[in-house]
């Protein structure tokens, strides 16, 4: 029986790293890598994920770090320069569900206010049957309200659902909901599992 698939998208269908960005900014990569651990770094980049604006992250951070003001303020003035471009074997993968009429949904952490610079860059985007946008939601994976979200509003079970994402924590709480589910770390084990899993075809 077919299965809805539903993608991660950062680091699954697109290349998203704050170092492709700071390694032009920071000669010293000590000090870049002490700026993305302490400063601007993961944690605060979900609360955006989850909803809090931009403007307002922006400012708590230079509150707490004055003197990295405007490295700061770099991180979503030039936002667009973190992404890195497409992961061209997972396109592929999806493109193959896609041609095959599976359903496809997307489900990702990602602020409501720089989803639309990605919506404008990537075509693919356009190829899923609904995405949901965690900063549109005000809430993130691995909450497992976002997935139960995702279900109602497409009218999904979990158990049709094969879940993609790079994020442990994330395939552990989809797990637990009822989803097969897929750790992302290269394309060609994620198309493996899927050709297991009668989802794609192995190449001849």
């Amino acid at each position: 029986m077919a299965k809805t698939v539903i993608f991660d998208l950062g680091c699954v269908l697109i290349n998203w790293d704050p170092v492709n960005l700071y390694r032009k900014l920071f000669s010293d990569k000590a000090e870049m890598d002490y700026f993305l651990t302490e400063v601007c770094n993961q944690a605060w980049n979900l609360k955006q994920d989850a909803g809090r604006t931009l403007k307002e992250a922006t400012a708590e951070r230079i509150a707490l770090f004055p003197r990295h003001k405007a490295m700061i303020e770099a991180f979503y003035d030039r936002w667009e320069e973190m992404l890195d471009g497409a992961i061209e074997e997972t396109v592929t993968i999806l493109r193959e569900l896609k041609a095959k009429g599976d359903p496809v949904y997307a489900l990702t952490n990602w602020s409501g206010e720089t989803f639309p610079v990605a919506l404008e860059r990537f075509d693919f985007l356009r190829w899923f049957d609904g995405i949901v946008v965690s900063g549109d939601e005000k809430l993130a994976k691995p909450d497992p309200e976002i997935f139960h979200r995702l279900l109602d509003r497409y009218n999904l079970r979990p158990q049709d659902c094969f879940f993609i994402d790079d994020s442990e924590a994330n395939i552990a709480a989809a797990h637990k909901i009822g989803f097969d589910t897929h750790h992302f770390t290269r394309s060609s084990l994620l198309r493996e599992h899927l050709v297991e899993d009668n989802l794609l075809q192995s190449y001849v």
